[in-house]
């Protein structure tokens, strides 16, 4: 039996977007069933590629029929959804979830600094907008849209922030690939602090400043007992 029918068929019957890990999760455990048959066992090794290429085709296959639904790969979650000009009819079917608050405009401009510029602090955000951006990246770590990502290694290591899965949902996007371009946004310069320079390895790291003041009275020293040195040589 042919892929893609296999899983357009787990596709319709799913009550969630489901993943390619999750397809070919239920494609192993259909063969390992007891009552598995050959058809079923022969489908238990399938790469990931071939996943994809059964899923893509079958997109092609929706498209070209022109139904009232297509297939969709959101957030790296594949699902079956309605075309939006059927919208109205489906609204009065099902009624309208309550949604929540739409975002400002200021958490618009920073969702994309933070999506094109991935990970960053909340320093180079500020930078880049040119404002304070506290309560901005508040509303969106509550919404779930952004999270902590890591730490910089620079001084002081401020936290790092990308967007969560929950932001392709949202904004309806397979994957970070399928943004749209902003490559003026990427080219907007943004100063990095410094990175905290080690004294000595296994010793908390000092300021930069602090080690050159060190080297100068180091070399000074040098040269006071150099001076010593010859002054007792010449007598």
């Amino acid at each position: 039996m042919e892929l893609k029918f296999i899983l357009e068929s787990l596709l319709f019957s799913a009550q969630k977007p489901m993943s390619v890990k999750e397809l070919r999760d239920v494609l192993a455990n259909a063969a390992t069933a007891e009552d598995a048959d050959e058809a079923a066992k022969s489908l238990k090794k399938i790469k990931d590629d071939d996943f994809t290429a059964a899923l893509e085709q079958l997109v092609t296959d929706h498209e070209a029929a022109a139904r009232s639904y297509r297939l969709a790969c959101v957030a790296g979650a594949w699902q079956f959804v309605t075309q939006p000009e059927f919208s109205p009819w489906l609204k009065a079917l099902v009624g309208v979830k309550n949604r929540p608050s739409r975002l400002s405009q200021a958490a618009l401009e920073t969702l994309a600094i933070i999506a094109y510029r991935q990970p960053v602090t909340r320093a180079e955000v500020e930078q880049v907008r040119g404002v304070n951006v506290d309560g901005t990246m508040q509303t969106i770590l509550e919404r779930g849209l952004v999270e902590q990502s890591g730490r910089a290694e620079v001084v002081g290591r401020p936290a790092l922030y990308s967007t969560t899965p929950l932001f392709l949902e949202y904004f309806g996007l397979r994957g970070l690939e399928d943004l749209p371009a902003a490559d003026e946004l990427r080219r907007i310069p943004i100063e990095h602090p410094p990175a905290p320079v080690t004294a000595d390895a296994g010793l908390a790291t000092v300021p930069p400043e602090q080690l050159r003041l060190d080297d100068e009275m180091k070399i000074k020293n040098e040269e006071t007992a150099k001076s010593s040195d010859d002054s007792a040589s010449a007598e």
